[in-house]
């Protein structure tokens, strides 16, 4: 009897595309899999903005990745950051000082926040991919209102509590409306110095409306639900730096606590280490199989990539394309390994478009599906029911819709504590 052939696969990144590649090769005897990740779980970044705003806490959106996959026997999952690719010799290199060998590599990455050239900006800016950073996107803010009740200046107090989000796409719609009704409404009988009526959260978008990838009706909807919420909204206005607490734009300056950064992406820096260029963003471009040009055993998914797929449709950096590419390699792996079907021709990837969404404030979403515009209540339950659906298990499944349907029912947000650091009360004039 023939030995078994077993190939070596890593998979660099435990997102959307990482996993769901992982998942189709589980327990399939000709791989041997190794995915690796500087995270131990795998975060469905949808919901991020809610830990930010305390509607659901970090456990209900993220799940350790050794936990969905303890399972697959084939599988072993390493928690290291991959810092070198060696093409040539078919290694990858881990900060733990450990080196990776493969047949096939899947590189997942995914993405951070991206300034558009000016890194500098990051050091005054908060941005939000991660758990620590949604983690401090709440502290940030929920400290800045007490530093504000503790404060006698009322310039000082106006600044702590102003909000300012960069970027009009669905993140900083969904974090503008999210803060208002936190904070507003569900928080305003917690201060006695301080009205948080007074809140100030201000949206600024440099195109000519936000969520400018969905259609007019629905950004002209997202923007007049945001104003009756309070939301400042500002749109065609273009950030030309931003320094410790101010934003300046072309029309003037924004004097804010909190700064928020949603307005760009940049693949993670380790695709600078694939073989191939990489484009402003980072981003590389690979064959429609996913392969990289001359590199047919080293696919790219998700956010690091940058293309069009088999029917010409731009794939968007999106979960559900993250997802579908990452299937799409792991069935391609599972169909080549079969006897016979080496030097296949390789299908194409096609993408296939489940719509955008994006909840604006309690109660109201706007949602979109081919010619299909949903806005208002019944958006936002088609919202709720999508992203229940898309959770990685039955126990986040069932705990988000209890946190949600008791934050509907009592209006009241979820955990907010935090410690006093004294270096959290500078001077903050």
């Amino acid at each position: 009897m023939a030995e078994i052939e077993v190939k070596k696969v890593v998979i660099i990144g435990g997102g959307f595309a990482g996993l769901e590649c992982a998942k189709q090769l589980a327990n399939k005897p000709t791989f041997d899999v190794t995915l690796i990740d500087r995270a131990n779980h795998h975060l469905f970044q949808p919901l991020l903005y809610q830990v930010a705003t305390a509607t659901l806490p970090a456990n209900d959106i993220a799940r350790s990745l050794r936990s969905i996959l303890a399972d697959a026997g084939n599988i072993t999952v390493l928690m290291d950051e991959v810092t070198e690719i060696d093409s040539n010799v078919n290694l990858v290199h881990g900060k733990s000082g450990k080196a990776y060998s493969f047949d096939t590599l899947v590189v997942a990455a995914g993405a951070k926040t991206g300034y558009f050239g000016n890194d500098h900006w990051a050091q005054h800016t908060l941005g939000m991919k991660t758990l620590a950073e949604a983690y401090e996107v709440c502290e940030t803010v929920l400290k800045n209102l007490e530093k504000a009740e503790l404060s006698d200046d009322k310039a000082e107090q106006e600044k702590l509590m102003t909000i300012a989000i960069v970027g009009g796409g669905p993140t900083g719609v969904e974090l503008s409306g999210a803060f208002v009704e936190l904070i507003q409404r569900s928080m305003r009988r917690n201060f006695r110095r301080i009205d948080t009526s007074k809140l100030k959260v201000i949206l600024v978008e440099a195109g000519a409306r936000i969520l400018p990838t969905y259609e007019a009706e629905s950004s002209a909807y997202a923007q007049k639900r945001l104003e009756s919420l309070g939301v400042e909204v500002l749109t065609s206005t273009m950030v030309t730096d931003i320094q410790e607490g101010r934003v300046i734009t072309k029309s003037g300056e924004i004097l804010a606590g909190t700064i928020l950064w949603a307005a760009g992406v940049q693949a993670e820096s380790i695709v600078g280490k694939l073989p191939v260029e990489a484009n402003r963003a980072g981003k590389v471009t690979p064959e429609l199989s996913l392969a990289l040009p001359g590199y047919p055993n080293i696919f790219v998914a998700g956010d690091v990539t940058f293309m069009k797929d088999s029917n010409g449709v731009p794939v968007p950096g999106v979960a559900p394309a993250a997802s579908q590419m990452g299937r799409f390699i792991g069935k391609l792996l599972v169909k080549e390994a079969i006897p016979g079907n080496a030097g296949m021709e390789r299908p194409g990837f096609v993408y296939w478009d489940k719509g955008a969404m994006a909840i604006v404030g309690r109660s109201h979403a706007v949602v979109e599906f081919g010619k299909i515009q949903l806005k208002g209540f019944v958006a936002w339950l088609a919202w709720l029911f999508i992203h229940i659906l898309f959770l990685v298990d039955f126990r986040s499944k069932l705990s988000v819709f209890i946190h949600w349907l008791w934050s509907y029912i009592t209006n009241a947000p979820g955990v907010r504590v935090f410690e006093y650091k004294p270096e959290d009360y500078k001077d903050n004039k």
